[in-house]
């Protein structure tokens, strides 16, 4: 059947080029074309024809389908007729020297044929799309959800086009807001742009006095800056209306009878900041061709940290974790994204020494990122041994190991809970910090040693955002430890991005030595905020569909998290997004006494003498502001 359409607009074209000639005689002489001998029009038009029928072939002017003529088919119309002309007027030159015809005809010719190509698929477009939807308004049943775009741009109207044609879509689209006041008073196949996100509450009243009260707003950007989209949340919230955000091109159903889904919006959308400029040519250099080894290489930050570390080509990847499980997910995903990487994936647990000796002597890596690390401040609170035993143990051995191999350089995954620290996992990444810094000052070592701070992951083990989704899907409530409490965010994804960075410029800085690499979280945001945010964006309305409890402060934990200490005057660097801290730390040889005494007491068990050696090694431990420490039930 296709072929047959082709053939018969083939034939179509080929008799409008044969008709184009005479008109355009016909447009430029009027009645003095009768003058001429009809046959020798004749015989022009024909060869006109078989000329132009070369060329539309030959520019494969058939392979569009007229239902959905474009301006893409305007411009393959426009090159074809044009080949056409260039290639007869030589032609007739050479026959007659063109005396036959006034010179302007093949102008007025080019014209011609272009409308008699083009008018004929603009109107059959026209034709089958208004038959298209008057059998959607045949075939509407159900009541329509009524929706307000947001964006009046490609998004908006492939949106309208594809729901225009779908006779079961859920949705019926009632205005568009843009994000400027530039398409204000326009419309996009009949929609109209009402105003902009600020106006949403004004256009809302407006539909709502005429009858189409949106019930849902849904973005059509992809790019939709964060300060808008935190606008669009409040907005929803005042209104009680969801928000949602378009789907993706492949979410698309080719089957009419399905309704266009829509997903909803991330909520990366709404926190955070703009995502910094990245030099990638210098973490391309940094890992491209050399020996990896990544701790904690199955949690969220180490599995990322490999994903991106394996884009850049290193020579030969080592992934390392206690968990089996982990370990399996993220090395499988690796060996099928990156087949022909070479990679090892260890099981070893960072705190026994001699292993982790073996493997940097089999893997002689010469990057090594330590991600490894008990980070639930419950948990770590209610078993403060192991906190010690993996975040200041685990943390000394791979330091020293990297040491004794000769590694270019160690990255330490750091916390903003290191500051000011209310809770055993904080005092014991603080010690780590103070450790791998002191290291670094050393002159004798060839190892750079990177520590980088950073606040709370969306979407990490054990992470507020992950409970939330749990707390929505079972129906509520969303438990909230206290109204004020307030966290540092970002990505998973530019939280390692700005951990290369860091180390970039960690092993080119020599004046750095010593310093803490902390990455800008932006402005912190509260847990409450947040999970209302997440209630809205999941089309519920917080404390009427999904309600909001608070359970008070858990064990170890403060209400505001910082990321520098009142003694670490931040420095700029050559990128934005990371800050230098400056040093605290001591001589490596009191703090391997300490360190010692502090693995010691956490090998017997000795809680209260961990908590007083932790008092008294990070004299900012206040772990009263926390709450107490207690077991967690089983």
């Amino acid at each position: 059947m296709s072929k047959l359409r082709q053939k018969i607009a083939f034939g179509h074209d080929i008799i409008m080029a044969f008709l184009s000639l005479p008109i355009a005689m016909f447009l430029r002489m009027g009645r003095d074309i009768f003058i001429y001998d009809i046959s020798f029009v004749i015989f022009a038009a024909s060869v006109f024809a078989v000329v132009a029928g070369a060329c539309f072939w030959i520019m494969n002017l058939y392979g569009g389908i007229w239902r959905y003529a474009s301006l893409n088919d305007l411009m393959a119309i426009t090159k074809a007729v044009t080949l056409a002309i260039l290639v007869f007027v030589p032609l007739m030159f050479m026959l007659n020297r063109l005396e036959w015809i006034p010179r302007s005809t093949p102008m007025i010719n080019w014209f011609v044929l272009a409308t008699l190509l083009g008018a004929p698929r603009f109107l059959y477009r026209q034709f089958k799309d208004r038959h298209a939807n008057n059998k959607v308004r045949r075939q509407e049943t159900s009541p329509k959800i009524p929706v307000l775009l947001v964006g009046a741009a490609d998004g908006a109207e492939m949106f309208i086009r594809t729901i225009g044609r779908n006779p079961n879509a859920a949705y019926k689209i009632v205005g568009i807001v843009g994000e400027n006041a530039g398409r204000v008073g326009r419309n996009i196949h009949g929609v109209h742009v009402l105003g902009t996100i600020n106006d949403v509450p004004s256009v809302y009243k407006q539909l709502a006095s005429a009858g189409k009260a949106p019930q849902r707003i849904i973005v059509t950007k992809d790019d939709v800056e964060k300060s808008s989209m935190q606008k669009l949340i409040s907005h929803a919230d005042t209104l009680g209306v969801s928000l949602a955000r378009l789907p993706r091109l492949t979410d698309f159903q080719s089957d009419f009878n399905e309704n266009t889904p829509i997903r909803p919006i991330a909520i990366e959308d709404v926190l955070g900041r703009a995502q910094n400029t990245l030099d990638r040519a210098s973490m391309q250099s940094l890992v491209q061709g050399r020996r990896v080894l990544v701790t904690g290489a199955g949690g969220t930050i180490g599995g990322e940290l490999s994903r991106q570390l394996a884009e850049f080509g290193p020579s030969h990847l080592c992934l390392l974790d206690a968990s089996e499980y982990a370990l399996y997910s993220i090395d499988l995903e690796i060996k099928e994204k990156y087949p022909t990487l070479s990679k090892n994936a260890v099981i070893a647990n960072v705190r026994d020494k001699d292993r982790i000796s073996r493997i940097f002597k089999e893997e002689a890596p010469e990057l090594v990122f330590h991600a490894a690390a008990l980070k639930h401040v419950p948990i770590v609170e209610a078993h403060p041994s192991e906190g010690v035993l993996t975040n200041i143990g685990g943390t000394r051995n791979i330091a020293d190991c990297c040491c004794a191999s000769g590694v270019s350089a160690m990255v330490l995954i750091s916390t903003d809970k290191a500051v000011n620290p209310t809770n055993v996992m904080g005092a014991s990444k603080r010690i780590a910090e103070t450790y791998c810094q002191a290291l670094d000052l050393m002159e004798s070592t060839k190892t750079r040693f990177v520590t980088v701070r950073f606040g709370n992951v969306l979407g990490s083990t054990g992470s507020v955002v992950p409970l939330f989704q749990r707390q929505l899907a079972n129906g509520g409530p969303l438990t909230v430890t206290h109204p004020e409490m307030n966290r540092y965010f970002m990505t998973v994804r530019e939280a390692v991005e700005l951990v290369l960075e860091a180390t970039v410029l960690g092993e080119k800085r020599d004046s750095a030595a010593g310093r803490v690499y902390v990455l800008d979280m932006g402005e912190p945001v509260k847990i409450v905020d947040l999970a209302r945010q997440m209630i809205l964006l999941a089309g519920l309305q917080p404390d009427e569909d999904i309600k909001i409890e608070f359970t008070g402060p858990r064990p170890g934990e403060k209400l505001f998290e910082e990321i520098l200490h009142d003694s670490e005057p931040p420095e700029a660097t050559d990128y934005p997004g990371i800050m230098l801290a400056a040093p605290r730390t001591i001589d490596v040889e009191t703090l391997l006494k300490q360190i010692d005494e502090l693995t010691a007491a956490a090998s017997a068990d000795d809680v209260d003498d961990i908590i007083a050696l932790m008092r008294t090694y990070v004299p900012e431990f206040q772990p009263e502001a926390g709450g107490p420490i207690r077991a967690i039930a089983s």
